[in-house]
Protein backbone atom coordinates (compact mmCIF):
# COMPACT_ATOMS: atom_id res chain seq x y z
CA UNK A 1 0.00 0.00 0.00
CA UNK A 2 0.98 3.42 -0.89
CA UNK A 3 0.03 6.80 1.06
CA UNK A 4 0.50 10.28 0.77
CA UNK A 5 0.72 12.17 3.42
CA UNK A 6 0.11 16.36 2.85
CA UNK A 7 0.23 19.35 5.29
CA UNK A 8 -0.65 22.57 4.16
CA UNK A 9 0.26 25.92 5.43
CA UNK A 10 2.10 26.75 7.88
CA UNK A 11 2.66 22.85 9.26
CA UNK A 12 6.38 23.41 8.59
CA UNK A 13 6.33 25.39 11.35
CA UNK A 14 5.47 22.71 13.53
CA UNK A 15 7.33 22.73 16.42
CA UNK A 16 7.85 26.67 16.42
CA UNK A 17 4.84 27.88 16.47
CA UNK A 18 1.72 27.89 19.09
CA UNK A 19 3.27 25.05 20.98
CA UNK A 20 0.69 24.99 23.68
CA UNK A 21 -1.63 24.33 20.61
CA UNK A 22 0.74 21.71 18.17
CA UNK A 23 3.51 20.35 20.57
CA UNK A 24 7.16 21.10 19.99
CA UNK A 25 8.11 18.20 17.53
CA UNK A 26 9.02 19.04 14.42
CA UNK A 27 7.00 18.24 10.83
CA UNK A 28 9.98 16.34 10.34
CA UNK A 29 9.94 14.34 13.42
CA UNK A 30 6.09 13.84 12.92
CA UNK A 31 7.20 12.79 9.04
CA UNK A 32 9.73 10.32 10.64
CA UNK A 33 7.24 8.42 12.82
CA UNK A 34 4.85 8.45 10.59
CA UNK A 35 7.20 6.58 8.18
CA UNK A 36 8.26 4.43 11.04
CA UNK A 37 5.03 3.49 11.82
CA UNK A 38 3.77 2.88 8.16
CA UNK A 39 7.41 0.43 7.08
CA UNK A 40 6.14 -1.64 10.29
CA UNK A 41 2.65 -2.28 8.65
CA UNK A 42 4.22 -2.79 4.75
CA UNK A 43 2.73 0.71 3.63
CA UNK A 44 5.07 3.51 1.66
CA UNK A 45 4.08 7.06 2.91
CA UNK A 46 5.58 10.02 0.77
CA UNK A 47 5.57 13.76 2.25
CA UNK A 48 4.67 16.54 0.62
CA UNK A 49 3.89 20.05 2.30
CA UNK A 50 3.03 23.34 0.61
CA UNK A 51 2.13 26.87 1.91
CA UNK A 52 0.55 27.47 -1.62
CA UNK A 53 -2.81 26.72 -2.02
CA UNK A 54 -2.18 25.66 -5.82
CA UNK A 55 0.20 23.47 -5.09
CA UNK A 56 -1.57 21.55 -2.52
CA UNK A 57 -4.49 20.95 -5.41
CA UNK A 58 -1.94 19.33 -8.36
CA UNK A 59 -0.19 17.51 -5.25
CA UNK A 60 -4.00 16.10 -4.81
CA UNK A 61 -4.70 15.83 -8.69
CA UNK A 62 -1.11 13.80 -9.47
CA UNK A 63 -1.98 11.61 -6.05
CA UNK A 64 -5.26 10.10 -8.35
CA UNK A 65 -4.08 6.35 -9.26
CA UNK A 66 -0.69 6.77 -7.58
CA UNK A 67 -1.84 6.27 -3.91
CA UNK A 68 -4.84 4.43 -2.47
CA UNK A 69 -5.25 6.58 -0.05
CA UNK A 70 -4.04 10.68 1.01
CA UNK A 71 -4.26 12.25 4.68
CA UNK A 72 -4.19 15.64 4.68
CA UNK A 73 -3.74 18.28 7.03
CA UNK A 74 -4.82 21.79 4.93
CA UNK A 75 -3.97 23.67 8.17
CA UNK A 76 -6.52 27.16 8.22
CA UNK A 77 -6.80 26.50 4.51
CA UNK A 78 -9.50 23.87 5.25
CA UNK A 79 -11.64 26.92 6.65
CA UNK A 80 -12.06 28.67 3.19
CA UNK A 81 -10.66 26.83 0.47
CA UNK A 82 -12.89 25.27 -1.97
CA UNK A 83 -10.44 25.14 -4.44
CA UNK A 84 -8.70 22.08 -2.29
CA UNK A 85 -12.25 21.11 -2.10
CA UNK A 86 -12.87 20.81 -5.38
CA UNK A 87 -9.67 19.17 -6.20
CA UNK A 88 -10.64 16.50 -3.18
CA UNK A 89 -14.05 15.70 -5.28
CA UNK A 90 -12.24 15.98 -8.35
CA UNK A 91 -10.17 12.73 -7.94
CA UNK A 92 -10.62 9.38 -7.56
CA UNK A 93 -8.09 8.95 -4.11
CA UNK A 94 -9.93 8.60 -0.99
CA UNK A 95 -8.83 11.80 1.48
CA UNK A 96 -8.75 11.45 5.37
CA UNK A 97 -8.90 15.25 6.76
CA UNK A 98 -6.55 15.55 10.20
CA UNK A 99 -5.72 18.26 12.15
CA UNK A 100 -3.42 18.04 15.22
CA UNK A 101 -5.94 19.90 17.77
CA UNK A 102 -9.33 19.70 18.76
CA UNK A 103 -10.74 23.22 16.39
CA UNK A 104 -14.08 22.66 17.76
CA UNK A 105 -12.41 23.98 20.98
CA UNK A 106 -10.50 26.72 19.63
CA UNK A 107 -12.03 30.01 17.77
CA UNK A 108 -15.18 30.08 16.52
CA UNK A 109 -14.18 30.47 13.09
CA UNK A 110 -11.57 27.20 13.03
CA UNK A 111 -15.19 24.91 13.35
CA UNK A 112 -16.13 25.05 9.85
CA UNK A 113 -14.81 23.12 7.46
CA UNK A 114 -15.11 22.78 3.30
CA UNK A 115 -13.59 20.06 3.13
CA UNK A 116 -14.89 17.49 5.54
CA UNK A 117 -18.28 16.84 3.01
CA UNK A 118 -16.00 15.48 0.47
CA UNK A 119 -13.32 13.57 2.46
CA UNK A 120 -13.68 9.71 3.57
CA UNK A 121 -13.23 11.24 7.19
CA UNK A 122 -12.13 13.45 9.79
CA UNK A 123 -9.64 12.91 12.87
CA UNK A 124 -8.78 15.72 14.97
CA UNK A 125 -7.53 16.44 18.98
CA UNK A 126 -4.85 13.79 18.99
CA UNK A 127 -1.14 15.77 18.38
CA UNK A 128 0.62 13.99 15.87
CA UNK A 129 -1.55 10.94 16.40
CA UNK A 130 -4.24 11.97 14.64
CA UNK A 131 -2.17 11.34 11.41
CA UNK A 132 -1.25 7.81 12.63
CA UNK A 133 -5.10 7.23 12.96
CA UNK A 134 -5.81 8.22 9.61
CA UNK A 135 -3.18 6.12 8.30
CA UNK A 136 -4.89 3.36 10.13
CA UNK A 137 -8.17 4.28 8.65
CA UNK A 138 -6.40 2.81 5.33
CA UNK A 139 -5.55 -0.62 6.96
CA UNK A 140 -8.63 -1.68 8.53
Amino acid sequence: MKLLVINGVNLNLTGRREQGVYGAESLDSINAYLAEYGKARGVQIDFYQSNIEGEICTALHNADGMYEGVVLNAGAFTHYSYAIRDAIAAVGVPVVEVHMSNVHARESFREKSVLTQVCKGEILGFGKNSYRLALESFLI
